[in-house]
């Protein structure tokens, strides 16, 4: 979740939609208790975010969520919380 001004939230929809293979577009905006988010105050992982009053949390995808799912399994690549893996991904 990133809180970003109000009235920059279309402007950051329209520059990470440019990025699909990246975090791309947010997979909401808004209420986090409609995406199942009791509270912003207690994240699963890293420091609780700054959000300004004036601000619109928005949510995008993200590869720490997943790493809770692949514990347990004997190989994978991933990243560490706000160090993103980059790779060159050919089709």
């Amino acid at each position: 979740m990133r809180a970003v001004p109000g009235h920059l939230a279309a402007t950051a929809v329209e520059i990470t939609s440019r990025y699909p293979t990246g975090h791309g577009t947010p997979v909401h905006i808004g209420d986090p208790s409609v995406i199942g988010i009791g509270s912003l105050s207690t994240p699963d992982f890293g420091p609780p975010p700054a959000t300004p009053p004036d601000s619109k949390p928005m949510f995008w995808a993200c590869g720490v969520t997943p790493q809770l799912a692949i514990s347990n399994t004997p190989y994978a690549i991933t990243h560490y919380p706000g160090h993103m893996f980059v790779f060159d991904h050919t089709p």
